[in-house]
């Protein structure tokens, strides 16, 4: 029998992961329709806001969710081996499209963090990929430590 015990994060504590951290499951919705895929992202700790490439094809459903303005939550978790300790933070807001001739120098360096997978793979050439550059300035940031204790 395990005993799990749950705290919430402090701000700092949620910069400090957030900053650590690479990668994370976006999720978005409209009309009752769910839509979530995993991503890259960097994150500002001084205003609180992630930015993200989101690459998508003609027909995809990335792009018919992104193009129509929908809710947004990202979740960004980490498990410590041999499974002592969770941690999670939840975001919630609306993605903000952000054009690259609108950019300023330290929004340009967050986009440099997100990470990009060593390789990628797409069905459809590259004159048919969509790539569009955005911001998720959290109306809502929380996080949360789960420490289990195994030998309880």
């Amino acid at each position: 029998m395990s005993l799990a015990q749950e705290t919430e994060m402090s701000a700092t504590e949620i910069d400090e992961f957030l900053s650590g951290a690479e990668t994370g499951v976006l999720a978005l919705a409209r009309d009752n329709e769910p839509y979530s895929i995993p991503i890259s992202y960097g994150y500002d700790a001084e205003t609180r806001a992630f930015y993200m490439r989101l690459v998508s094809t003609p027909d995809s459903d990335k792009r018919r969710f992104l193009s129509s303005e929908p809710q947004a939550r990202l979740v960004i978790y980490d498990e410590n081996e041999p499974q002592t300790r969770y941690r999670s933070v939840l975001a919630t807001g609306t993605l903000e499209q952000i054009e690259p001739d609108e950019m300023s120098v330290e929004e340009i360096e967050q986009y440099g963090e997100a990470r990009r997978p060593l390789f990628e793979i797409w069905g459809a050439g590259k004159d048919e990929l969509d790539i569009k550059l955005y911001r998720l300035e959290p109306e809502e940031l929380t996080g949360r430590r789960t420490e289990v204790d195994r030998d309880f």
